[in-house]
């Protein structure tokens, strides 16, 4: 399960499993309570503070789990994804995604919801594989909920959100620079943390309810579409 340590103002969330490498930090509703239950040890906490989310190995997190999309509580299971989505797009820390391995669908709409995105620069792919998963969890078929589709549009460029939602292309670190989908790359996993952490150190100062509050009108109307779930166009 997700688990925090800190560096000095900085809680480093690492999505994955402590003292395990390359697990896939799968969206399950058990992940996401304790990614929730993290959030709420950096609320309580004090003072000038960031948060640096990462995983360890090859995947940073690819996303939900398509099983679950057939199950008859797949509305519910979409809405914890939605309000964690939410969340930390909210939260009253500055927050940094250190992308070091592979970030797929709902675990990209996860870094999309971070301040800032550093991204390995020499392994990994961020990528949105909705369009080629073959499901219909509505009348038209949409298989990207809309309140998820707001978040993408509203963070990425026109383009790479078009590219992106429409194709299934994968980015690598440098090709995702260059598509404005993440602020910043570096060498290796332990360059990428490291610059994760200090973006979130610099911008330490900035937390608070200001910045919450400054959050929740930029983006207003993706708040809006993530408060209900949108299957169908």
């Amino acid at each position: 399960m997700p688990y925090l340590h800190r560096m000095n103002e900085v809680f480093v969330l690492d999505l994955g499993v402590e003292g395990q490498a390359d697990t896939e930090n799968r969206l399950t509703p058990d992940w996401m309570n304790e990614v929730q239950a993290c959030l709420d040890e950096v609320e309580r906490s004090t003072g000038p503070a960031g948060l640096v989310t990462t995983g360890t190995g090859k995947f940073y997190s690819l996303g939900f789990e398509p099983e679950r999309f057939l199950r008859p509580d797949v509305g519910e299971y979409l809405m914890a994804g939605q309000r964690l989505f939410a969340r930390v797009l909210t939260l009253s820390v500055p927050t940094v995604a250190a992308i070091r391995g592979h970030v797929f669908a709902g675990g990209a709409l996860f870094a999309m919801a971070h301040d800032q995105r550093v991204m390995r620069a020499d392994r990994g792919f961020f990528c949105l594989p909705e369009i080629d998963l073959g499901l219909d969890l509505g009348s038209t078929g949409l298989i990207l909920p809309g309140g998820m589709a707001d978040l993408l549009t509203a963070r990425l460029p026109a383009r790479t959100a078009r590219t992106a939602i429409l194709t299934g292309h994968r980015y690598g670190g440098v090709e995702a620079l260059d598509a404005g989908i993440v602020d910043a790359i570096a060498g290796d996993a332990d360059a990428t943390l490291a610059a994760a952490v200090s973006i979130a150190a610099g911008l330490a100062r900035t937390r608070g309810p200001g910045l919450s509050a400054m959050k929740r009108w930029l983006y207003r109307d993706v708040l809006a579409g993530l408060s209900e779930l949108a299957l169908t166009a």
